[in-house]
């Protein structure tokens, strides 16, 4: 059972909140929720790591091919163990050295 439920000013939630967990603490203000409402959209996430372009079709270019890509270097790590989530990442950067040719370049550094 949680300690606090922070919702957003919408009136019907203290009401549905007296009515299913009256015990529970209610919090209703305009910024509370707003880690819980944006932390989890996949797009969110994007453009906090694409920050830096200069227009919004830019943007959404690269959006569009990098949507494809990222899960590939994404795994749900939440699911595996240390020594699995390297086998795995190892397994998949050998992938993506096969499929771009990258294994044959040498490197710069």
């Amino acid at each position: 059972m949680p300690r606090v439920i922070v919702t957003d000013k919408l009136r019907s939630y203290g009401a549905a909140h007296r009515q299913v967990m009256p015990s529970v603490e209610h919090r209703s203000h305009k910024g509370l929720n707003n880690r819980a409402e944006n932390s989890h959209q996949p797009t969110r996430q994007r453009e906090r790591a694409m920050k830096g372009f200069r227009s919004v079709g830019a943007a959404q270019r690269f959006l569009s091919a990098f949507r494809g890509i990222s899960p590939h270097f994404r795994p749900r790590r939440h699911l595996m163990t240390v020594s699995g989530h390297r086998a795995e990442m190892a397994l998949r950067f050998a992938i993506w050295d096969q499929i771009t040719g990258a294994a044959g370049r040498p490197t710069t550094a």
